[in-house]
């Protein structure tokens, strides 16, 4: 009598044979939602990622790099002074 059941396709669950293609497809749309999120929430975002102004740069100018370089001892008045110009 079990066997009857399982013969008329009502007690294998595996419906037509497709069931395996379709959990592959929701798993790996799961999983690429999941890495689309975790790359997105990284990059310029409002929260926690680094912000770029109108020009493209994110941060500080130039000339203000150059500023802290020379502060900190980096670069010697004379090229402090010819990146200056550079710059200007």
């Amino acid at each position: 009598m079990m066997g009857d059941f399982y013969n008329m396709g009502w007690g294998g669950g595996f419906g037509f044979g497709f069931g395996w293609i379709f959990m592959l497809l929701f798993w790996g749309l799961i999983v690429w939602v999941i890495i689309y999120l975790v790359k997105n929430s990284s990059s310029n975002g409002c929260c926690g990622g680094k912000h770029d102004d109108k020009n493209g740069q994110s941060g500080k100018a130039a000339l203000d790099i150059l500023k802290e370089r020379y502060a900190k001892g980096e670069l010697s008045k004379e090229d402090f002074d010819k990146m200056k110009n550079d710059l200007q």
